[in-house]
């Protein structure tokens, strides 16, 4: 059985809905090890990749890393990023910079909270139109970015991005 292969963007440079980001492993392997009397706990992936995840003052932690809705909120983050570098990576655009800011509303359920409103900020430097820009951008939150796919399910997400050309 071959593995999927991702289309190549069309000659014009344009985005097409055919993209699609290279198959992920189907199974993820996370381990995490508490590293004091509190809740500081840091995450190791199969790769060595690390994480340090912990709670507020105000329930007994001492804020060592990311609470882990924090976490998730960057994972949503990271997610989107690689998936626009990649698209615009396949047109054959140069990104000197891209970086996100991300807001996040969370609603009180029954004993937890869930994500309600997240909101993303992207700005792109690079020789980049903005409906390119924009084209990358929607493919990956609305088609291509799991994390944001994941959270859809409880949150509205929304997205803008600016594009500044190089000096």
């Amino acid at each position: 059985m071959s593995e999927p292969s991702t289309p190549s963007a069309p000659a014009d440079g344009s985005t097409s809905d055919s993209f699609a980001p290279p198959a992920k492993p189907k199974s993820i392997h996370v381990s995490l090890k508490r590293l004091n009397d509190a809740m500081l706990v840091e995450a190791t992936n199969d790769t060595g990749a690390t994480l340090r995840l912990d709670g507020s003052p105000d329930i007994g932690g001492v804020n060592g890393g990311f609470s882990p809705m924090q976490a998730l909120v960057a994972a949503a983050g990271g997610c989107s990023v690689i998936d626009i570098v990649m698209i615009l990576n396949k047109q054959k655009l140069t990104i000197q910079d891209l970086t996100v800011e991300i807001d996040a509303q969370r609603e009180q359920m029954k004993g937890y909270t869930e994500f309600s409103a997240i909101h993303l900020r992207y700005h792109l430097i690079g020789d980049i139109p903005q409906e390119r820009a924009e084209r990358a951008m929607n493919l990956s939150v609305e088609k291509y970015c799991s994390v944001l796919k994941t959270l859809e399910k409880t949150a509205d997400i929304t997205a803008e991005i600016e594009v500044t050309q190089p000096e």
